[in-house]
């Protein structure tokens, strides 16, 4: 019977997934922000914390 090649362990990511992996996560961070950013979702947040602040207790 025939052993089944071993593959060593990865433990990290190489280089190239390294800097793939950081330009995806600064995408995605770009796209975050320019919604958080964006005129809807300020609108929508001010009006959230104004309604929250002048609830009577």
């Amino acid at each position: 019977m025939r052993k089944l090649p071993t593959f060593r362990e990865d433990d990290g990511m190489t280089t190239v997934e390294y800097a793939i992996g950081t330009l995806a996560a600064a995408a995605l961070a770009a796209v975050l922000y320019l919604i958080v950013t964006s005129d809807a979702v300020v609108a929508g947040l001010t009006a959230l914390v104004e309604r929250a602040l002048s609830v009577k207790f």
